[in-house]
């Protein structure tokens, strides 16, 4: 097992994980945002308005992103696997 190796598979796994929380991530922030927006411009500062459609969002977002999140960390796992049976 050589510097490079882990190197390697440490770049893949930050890669990974930011390729599968993106989605969920963005869907966060934009819902976010026009919640923020909604609030400023009604003037109304009510904390669960915020939270609650943010939580939904990130729900649906698993619900249609799961299926391709699940993909890529098999795909991952898969790989580390295989790495890890052809070291030496």
């Amino acid at each position: 097992m050589t510097d490079t190796w882990v190197l390697s598979v440490g770049r893949e796994a930050l890669l990974t994980i930011l390729l599968v929380g993106a989605p969920v991530f963005i869907l966060s922030v934009a819902v976010g945002l026009l919640v923020s927006l909604f609030q400023a411009t009604t003037q109304l500062h009510e904390q669960t308005m915020a939270f609650v459609p943010k939580i939904i969002a990130v729900f649906l977002g698993f619900l249609v992103f799961g299926g391709w999140m699940l993909r890529i960390l098999v795909d991952f796992s898969t790989r580390l696997i295989t790495k890890m049976g052809s070291l030496p």
